[in-house]
């Protein structure tokens, strides 16, 4: 997520299918290094910060210096070139590099939005990792325990990541879910769940009005997508929950081609003729929503729309 961030010029949407074939290949490596019993693979950070640095975000440099990397196994006269950098030099390089990833890790964070929530997720898993890493948190169990496995800070500080968003998602208000045909013709269902939903959670009539619109606007939008992309019948589940206030509606459904995120955030740009009735769906989505998050994955679509409460109209005096 990090260096799709940093490598566009301009700012788009993560592309998590990418994601998601990155991390199957690293784990694949990591089982292959293990099978034949070598060091396994892993993925440098670093990169992140070099790319933020530098600005040279193409892919055709990340393959020469891959190369270069492997050249230096049967090179050893030039590898030693690199080791014999001075100490003080590498570690005044990697302060910089270490520091710049720092700042590009919080920009994601920050860009996404901070609730009491996720800060409590990034705040107690960063200080744990740290803290294991230097061995402050109990370290005559931790040393001993799978091997040394939790003395590792990225390890440490993402099992704390995940085992404390299960906990905040476990502990959060019960969510209602519904699932039915992907198609035009669930609009009346779906208008019958948001009507439960809102009579449940107390939201007025002019709040369900906007639920139900940005409802019909966001899946009439992933219907076309899944019309060029995939002709084969799908599934779309809805959950809806009441978060700061507001409404937020999950919609997770067949994948398509284009980000709403990205084509909601062109839409000052100017458009074709053949677009028109797309825009106007997008246009009435961006206005209705507060957020609109799309997370594209290679079989599932997952849309997140945030919808806050209308402001109450001042009464007008005679």
């Amino acid at each position: 997520m990090a260096i799709q961030r940093v490598s566009w010029k301009q700012r788009k949407a993560v592309d998590f299918r990418a994601v998601q074939g990155a991390v199957a290949a690293d784990g694949m490596g990591n089982l292959l290094s293990g099978l034949a019993g070598t060091v396994p693979n892993t993925t440098y950070s670093t990169s992140v910060a070099v790319t933020e640095l530098t600005g040279v975000g193409a892919r055709v440099v990340g393959l020469v210096l891959g190369i270069v990397m492997i050249a230096f196994a049967f090179l050893p006269k030039a590898l030693a070139v690199v080791l014999a950098i001075p100490g003080p030099v590498a570690a005044a390089y990697v302060t910089v590099l270490l520091a710049m990833l720092f700042v590009v890790g919080m920009k994601i964070i920050v860009q996404d939005g901070v609730d009491y929530r996720k800060g409590l997720i990034v705040g107690v898993s960063f200080w744990l990792g740290v803290g294991f890493q230097h061995g402050v948190i109990f370290p005559e169990f931790v040393a001993g325990f799978a091997g040394g496995l939790l003395q590792n800070g990225m390890t440490a500080g993402g099992l704390a990541a995940i085992l404390l968003t299960l906990f905040v998602e476990l502990t959060a208000p019960r969510r209602r879910r519904i699932e039915l045909a992907f198609e035009l013709s669930a609009l009346p269902s779906i208008r019958e769940f948001l009507a439960e939903c809102a009579s449940r959670y107390g939201w007025n009539e002019t709040m369900m009005q906007r639920l139900d619109a940005a409802s019909e606007e966001t899946l009439l939008t992933l219907l076309q997508d899944d019309e060029e992309s995939d002709p084969e019948p799908r599934r779309l589940q809805i959950t809806v929950h009441k978060q700061d206030g507001g409404a937020t509606l999950e919609f997770i459904a067949a994948p398509g081609e284009a980000n709403l995120e990205d084509r909601i955030a062109l839409l000052n740009d100017r458009l074709d003729e053949t677009s028109g009735e797309r825009e106007i769906s997008l246009r009435l989505l961006r206005h209705l929503a507060s957020s609109v998050r799309h997370q594209q994955y290679h079989d599932t679509d997952i849309v997140t729309v945030a919808v806050d409460v209308p402001k109450a109209e001042p009464a007008i005096e005679a």
